[in-house]
């Protein structure tokens, strides 16, 4: 990195900022002195974050208004993560899961949640990485989720399309490390981001203790992007749950799958 790249300002582009995890990386970046470009569907919220943050910090804060979910929307994105001013951090943390059984709900549904948690991943994460291994230098962070280890959620396909996250993600950053660039998966349990209450999923019976707070999550994952590590799980609870999801039979995964009726997910879109 030159001299010149240590003086400028570091700018990152977050996606699904407008609530829960994409908000709380908007708010920790910015007290980090990053300038920020945020990305969600909902423009009154964005500019809201956005003029709040830049009273409180000075820093320079675009929105864009994109439905991810479309090429129209993957586009507008595109376009920004390959001009100047560069972007140094690309947050990839737009997701949704649906509130409906596989068999009950809509190709259409199914379709915009691997547009969205799937296909907008790898557009902009593939965008992202052009300009910064000329750079060599550059940050990639896909939010994805505990349900993607190895959990056949019933009926549900946002544990299968978290497993692509965290898949893609680790391959990936394995693929651009020597060229000074950096990719991680940051897979997060139970979170409260406000997401199930809109999705009208019903959270009740899921034990306080396994809840954790978004800012919790952002700060465990820019730690752990420190240390240079592939895959982030926040939370000791959450990493002895993946250290045994990834040793136990798949009988018995298949067992406590059905038990837990795909209540796993968070979303921000």
């Amino acid at each position: 990195m030159t001299d010149a790249a240590h003086l400028s300002p570091r700018r990152a582009l977050i996606t699904g900022a407008s609530l829960g995890i994409g908000e709380a990386f908007a708010r920790r970046l910015a007290a980090d002195g990053w300038d920020l470009i945020l990305v969600a569907r909902d423009a009154g919220r964005l500019d809201a974050i956005a003029a709040e943050l830049t009273g409180r910090y000075g820093h320079r804060i675009e929105t864009i208004s994109a439905d991810l979910s479309t090429d129209d929307g993957c586009a507008a994105v595109e376009r920004r993560l390959v001009a100047d001013p560069p972007v140094d951090m690309l947050v990839n943390n737009a997701g949704i899961s649906l509130n409906t059984p596989f068999v009950r709900s809509t190709v259409e549904d199914e379709a915009r949640l691997l547009r969205l948690n799937v296909l907008a991943v790898l557009r902009l994460t593939h965008a992202a990485l052009r300009p910064m291994i000329e750079r060599g230098v550059g940050t990639v962070i896909n939010v994805s989720s505990v349900a993607g280890f190895g959990v056949p959620m019933p009926g549900s396909t946002y544990s299968a399309s978290k497993a692509w996250v965290t898949n893609f993600s680790e391959s990936i950053g394995l693929s651009v490390a020597p060229l000074g660039v950096r990719v991680m998966a940051l897979c997060p349990g139970y979170t409260r981001t406000g997401y199930h209450e809109r999705a009208g999923i019903d959270m009740t019976g899921t034990p306080r203790w396994l809840w954790l707070r978004a800012a919790d999550v952002v700060d465990e994952g820019l730690r752990d992007l420190r240390k240079g590590k592939l895959v982030s799980v926040p939370s000791w609870k959450y990493k002895l749950a993946v250290a045994g999801l990834r040793h136990a039979p798949r009988r018995l995964l298949r067992s406590v799958a059905r038990d837990t009726r795909g209540r796993v997910g968070r979303g921000d879109d």
